[in-house]
């Protein structure tokens, strides 16, 4: 099945004309709005999108007369605690000096906007993208991957049988239990299936995110690996430079656009062999070079220490912990409170605990 884009639904002036008017009340019923957006969404939208109407969340609630229920998703999300803290959390570099480096919190905006650009292409549902797209990270711990695969270990270790920590699992137990936003189940799926180690997703848009969230960190980790130093612009491979591109944006536009072909001649969200083998390729050279590379094992070791130390502190002090969800375990007491922290809060927790006060910065 081909996906119809927008181009070839352009001589529509009859839905047009009433869908642009400047002058459509604002102030109207809810049914009134919902009936627009369903007209506008048959008629310009691909038959493979995802449909705002109706809603499905766990616990029904009004609809808004001035916003689609994914559109309330996203302001949710961007109105919950857990997306403030993305701020102060690692992408890769550990408290880098300077201030041009990602954070969790930029690396969402950039996947939520490349990501609403393929969306936007293919005629899918782009409030559905966007709201995946923020909430995607939402459940990832200080330190980036390597703070998910110590919390991860201390999980199995400490509590036998423990399926272990998964960021993606933990972004939607974030937005489900520790801050309830009742958000609908694209949204909630997207979240849930956004990574590479999940089941796919349930729709077109949330596949865009999970191919997407691999296309942004790939080029803007280059990017900020560059800026540090760890690699030069002449180790990256060139047989794959020579296919993507030169430059972080003109890589993520090679990706870009191969992405939004081939997805609409295969009517599922695909790559081309090609250029999706020179990402692969790019990626392998980045877990290699960077990830892995000596320099960042070094400060994996320190932060590994730390959030161990952290974590069976906790377990054997309870009485520590603020109350969280009601019912919860110890495992996941724990676990909800340090996978919340951001790198500086997690790092004073440490000083708390190791340094004598004399000495404490």
């Amino acid at each position: 099945m081909t996906i119809a884009l927008h181009c070839e639904l352009g001589a529509r002036p009859e839905v047009r004309s009433w869908w642009q008017n400047p002058f459509v009340s604002v102030v109207e019923a809810p049914s009134d709005f919902a009936a627009r957006v369903q007209a506008h969404e048959a008629a310009w939208l691909s038959p493979l999108a995802t449909a705002s109407y109706p809603p499905r969340r766990a616990f029904m609630e009004p609809d808004c007369s001035l916003r689609t229920p994914f559109q309330r998703d996203r302001d949710r999300i961007v109105h919950c605690k857990a997306f403030r803290r993305l701020k102060h959390k690692t992408q890769v570099f550990v408290a880098p000096e300077g201030d041009h480096y990602r954070t969790r919190l930029t690396h969402t905006l950039e996947v939520t906007q490349i990501s609403r650009t393929v969306g936007r292409a293919l005629a899918l549902n782009e409030d559905l993208v966007e709201a995946v797209g923020l909430g995607h990270d939402l459940g990832h711990p200080p330190f980036g991957h390597i703070g998910e695969a110590v919390l991860d270990r201390c999980l199995r270790e400490r509590f036998p049988g423990h399926p272990g920590f998964r960021h993606y699992e933990h972004s939607l137990r974030s937005v489900e239990l520790l801050e309830p936003l009742n958000l609908t189940e694209p949204v909630r799926d997207g979240i849930l299936h956004h990574s590479g180690r999940a089941d796919p997703p349930a729709t077109m848009e949330g596949a865009i995110v999970r191919l997407v969230d691999r296309i942004a960190y790939i080029n803007h980790d280059i990017d900020d690996a560059l800026r540090a130093g760890v690699i030069a612009i002449d180790d990256l491979p060139r047989e794959e430079i020579e296919v993507l591109g030169d430059s972080g944006s003109a890589r993520i536009d090679t990706l870009v656009h191969d992405l939004v072909a081939h997805s609409a001649e295969a009517g599922a969200i695909v790559q081309g062999e090609g250029v999706g083998a020179a990402m692969d390729h790019l990626r392998d050279f980045m877990f290699d070079r960077v990830y892995l590379a000596p320099a960042a094992r070094a400060e994996h070791i320190r932060i590994e220490t730390m959030i161990t130390a952290l974590f069976h502190h906790y377990c054997g002090h309870p009485d520590e912990l603020p109350a969280g969800v009601e019912g919860a375990g110890l495992a996941e007491r724990v676990t909800d409170y340090v996978a919340g922290m951001t790198d500086r809060f997690c790092v004073r927790a440490f000083e708390e605990l190791s340094v004598p006060r004399a000495f404490a910065r």
